[in-house]
């Protein structure tokens, strides 16, 4: 009977969700958008767009020029329109013709980009992790209030139907309780040997690609494209990633609406050759005030996953557990004996769902599926993570005053130096 339901639920809510989405496209005009990096993710920004009932590309931007040239031509083939082309984003802030900005660019530059247009009355669609640091977190949330723009993280899953049915069966009480869970990413990864400094590529402009990062001298290709997360100038390795998708579903999972209060991190560079500045082995414990507990894990060394998945997720319940995963699938085991209940073993991913929501909201101004609030209190995981990493001991932290207390260390971290002219306003 459980899984009749369970199966019903999903059906209608597929139906649910595809008529209201052609509702809202019928009844509105279209939303005008630019999308600022256009290389990998971004790239797929775009080719989603391209297909998005009621969207229209109105300007890309992207500090590679052949890039945006690229990607101008593909909108130009398919809808025979050639968009506005840009490689310094502040020449759109003050277009009125375009919506929303789509933000793919390297994790350094999210909320700087963000902020800025959500201020000059844009809506934003910001790839993961929303933050390069803790500190962004606040300040975007605090920045769509204050505007009122409707922003929407890259966690995409969240608009899935895989998502919305494990979301049923959590709350129906089948599992317990919900007292612990865990995220991991698990895969293999290669880096580049350390290189010399070379000649910017042509039409390139690495100053601005730098942005609020500190100046450097000379271009170095270990620190671009496509190799830049490995380093905390500009990304957040892997734990903010891909793992930041793990544990956004974790603490979803878990049903942790607030930061934690202790948290204990471990992890190495001990198995990969190459160069990087993040770890290739990682674990890290959060625990809440109720008593609950959110562990993550990576390992980046290793050909194969946990439970059958590179990234994935357990919920542990009193009375059972599931096994969820983000490649659309999950699977509920109960009891000492850990029989089989309900599963899903060919669900969507997120996309295009998520971008479409956005869309929608866009029109109708409701909130979307990944809000800044959730946002924040996930990308935090990341952050007070690595933080935990760096400084090598237990962390208490206080989640209202969003401080360590006592940890004047700690509590710099959660914060960073931005080189001018690309401070933020602090507070908003």
């Amino acid at each position: 009977m459980l899984r009749r339901k369970f199966m019903d639920f999903g059906l209608r809510g597929t139906v649910a969700l595809r008529a209201a989405r052609s509702a809202a496209v019928a009844a509105n005009d279209k939303v005008s958008v630019a999308v600022v990096g256009v290389g990998g993710m971004g790239n797929g920004h775009v080719r989603m767009l391209l297909a998005a009932p009621g969207a229209h590309i109105g300007a890309l931007c992207d500090i590679n020029q052949e890039k945006t040239e690229r990607a101008g031509q593909q909108v130009n083939r398919e809808k025979g329109h050639t968009p506005r082309l840009e490689q310094d984003f502040r020449r759109l802030l003050d277009d009125k013709s375009i919506d929303a900005f789509v933000v793919a660019t390297p994790h350094h530059w999210h909320i700087p980009v963000t902020l800025r247009a959500l201020a000059a009355g844009k809506d934003v669609y910001v790839e993961k992790p929303a933050s390069h640091v803790f500190r962004e977190g606040r300040l975007l949330i605090d920045s769509a209030r204050k505007y009122k723009r409707i922003v929407q993280h890259g966690t995409q899953m969240r608009s899935s139907d895989t998502f919305a049915k494990a979301g049923e069966l959590l709350k129906s009480g089948i599992l317990g309780e919900i007292r612990m869970s865990k995220a991991w990413n698990i895969q293999k990864r290669s880096h580049p040997e350390p290189t010399a400094d070379s000649k910017t590529p042509p039409g390139v402009n690495y100053d601005l690609w730098l942005g609020p990062a500190p100046s450097r001298a000379s271009f170095n290709p270990n620190r671009f494209d496509p190799n830049w997360h490995w380093y905390p100038e500009y990304g957040n390795g892997d734990i903010g990633g891909d793992g930041i998708h793990d544990l956004d579903l974790a603490r979803w999972g878990l049903g942790a609406n607030t930061h934690p209060v202790k948290i204990t991190a471990q992890g190495s560079r001990t198995f990969l050759k190459g160069e990087r500045q993040f770890p290739d082995n990682m674990i890290v414990a959060y625990d809440y005030a109720d008593g609950k507990v959110l562990i993550y894990e990576d390992r980046i060394w290793v050909p194969y996953g946990m439970h059958g998945f590179d990234s994935g997720n357990a919920f542990y319940g009193s009375e059972g557990y599931m096994i969820f995963s983000r490649r659309g699938y999950f699977q509920v085991y109960l009891g000492a004996k850990e029989e089989k209940g309900p599963g899903l073993e060919k669900g969507g991913r997120g996309q295009p769902d998520h971008i479409l929501n956005f869309l929608d909201c866009v029109r109708t101004r409701k909130q979307p599926a990944a809000p800044p609030e959730a946002a924040h209190l996930s990308c935090a995981l990341v952050h007070l993570g690595e933080i935990g990493y760096r400084v090598g001991r237990v962390l208490h932290f206080d989640p209202v005053k969003e401080t360590f207390p006592k940890d004047a260390d700690a509590t710099a971290r959660l914060t960073k130096t931005y080189r001018d002219p690309w401070k933020l306003p602090d507070p908003v």
